[in-house]
């Protein structure tokens, strides 16, 4: 089977640079409000969803993976090249015993290279749409810019050069097709839209429950529009997912709201919480002195 693992070494490619295009708008505040839409998406493949099924522990500890995830992420995106290479190879470490048999009879294996492509295609397409719903949106320049930039994450997680559409006009082909082709409702879509309804309190202890209920009340509501509202419509009809014109006034309000509000910031500030994120990930307690580098330094 051709997977990742027969790579270019992934010290071999280049990290994003500090001030890049993908620097300087991935890890904005706006691209948070679509990371459960992503998550759909990626679980919604075949065999991501069947390795979170059968691997993750997902259902029982959803925030730790959330945090997880994010915190991996945003240390590829601005940990440096040296913290970016050591966390795409600790993922493929991960993944590599990521395998088995679906509920289908279909052998599945975390780094069969679609699956894996498909979980990096979610991330640089939700890079780029939460500016386009949220924000101004990306030049043609700035949109060919944040794509290299991607791309070559892409190749730090282990993905060969073929396995990466060239462009953009032709990563949007292959994102359409897949949506079109390959997505399906599983069991692991179900938990996520059972999770995204009714989250569960993070483990704060300073929450007290009867605060959390509220407010976690208010804030599934707003996942759960922002999630279906912004899926693509051939997937939404496909996981049995209403949307009604009421939904689609209330999501336009508070795309309004989203983007008054962020033209108060200063766009230093609009990744100020990535930037901390990928900090704490290198320089906290436990981590590898030898990727504790100034953010975003080349090597």
């Amino acid at each position: 089977m051709d997977t990742p693992q027969g790579a270019r070494s992934p010290s071999a490619v280049r990290a994003p640079l500090r001030g890049g295009t993908a620097w300087r708008h991935f890890g904005d505040f706006r691209n948070f409000l679509l990371v459960p839409q992503l998550l759909l998406l990626q679980v919604a493949h075949p065999v991501v969803g069947t390795g979170v099924e059968d691997h993750s522990d997902f259902r029982t500890r959803p925030w730790q993976r959330l945090w997880r995830t994010v915190a991996s992420l945003h240390t590829v995106i601005y940990g440096g090249q040296a913290a970016a290479t050591a966390e795409g190879e600790r993922l493929l470490r991960v993944h590599i015993p990521m395998k088995g048999t679906d509920g289908r009879g279909r052998r599945y294996h975390a780094l069969h290279p679609e699956a894996y492509h498909w979980v990096h295609a979610t991330l640089v397409r939700g890079g780029y749409a939460g500016h386009q719903i949220f924000g101004r949106g990306f030049s043609a320049e700035e949109t060919a810019e944040y794509y290299r930039d991607m791309r070559d994450v892409g190749r730090i997680w282990g993905l060969k050069e073929h396995h990466l559409p060239p462009d953009w006009e032709a990563f949007c082909a292959y994102y359409d097709e897949m949506v079109r082709e390959r997505l399906e409702l599983n069991q692991s879509v179900l938990d996520v839209l059972t999770e995204l309804r009714h989250p569960r309190k993070p483990p704060v202890r300073l929450l007290p429950g009867f605060l959390w209920r509220p407010v976690g009340a208010r804030a599934a509501h707003y996942a759960m529009l922002v999630t279906v509202g912004t899926l693509p419509p051939v997937l939404r009809e496909r996981l049995g997912l209403g949307w009604t014109p009421g939904d689609e006034r209330s999501l336009r309000r508070l795309v309004r709201l989203v983007r008054f509000l962020m033209k108060l910031v200063p766009p230093p500030l609009r990744i100020a919480g990535a930037l901390a994120i990928a900090y704490w990930n290198t320089h906290g307690p436990g981590t590898d002195p030898r990727t504790r580098r100034p953010l975003g330094a080349p090597g």
